[in-house]
């Protein structure tokens, strides 16, 4: 069976996000000052071909740590659907 299965990888909370800090100032210069916070981050999809929904976590949690996310600077979530 083929599972649709999403990645989001976000900078850790403790951790400086130059890009956020940079749209940020871009939202205050248009005057968009009701915006408090930007975190940057990114959204994967993935297709993966697994014999259930457990394989198929098991299988983006493997490609998170090895390859999508930087343990020392990210966090992720995985979602299923």
């Amino acid at each position: 069976m083929i599972y649709s299965v999403q990645v989001k990888v976000m900078p850790l909370k403790n951790l400086l996000d130059p890009q956020g800090k940079a749209v940020m100032g871009g939202l205050q210069n248009l005057g968009l000052n009701n915006v408090t916070d930007v975190r940057i981050g990114k959204h994967i999809d993935l297709q993966i071909e697994a014999d259930n929904e457990e394989a198929a976590k098991a299988i983006a949690d493997e490609a998170a740590k090895k390859l999508l996310a930087n343990a020392v600077m990210e966090m992720y979530e995985i979602q299923i659907g």
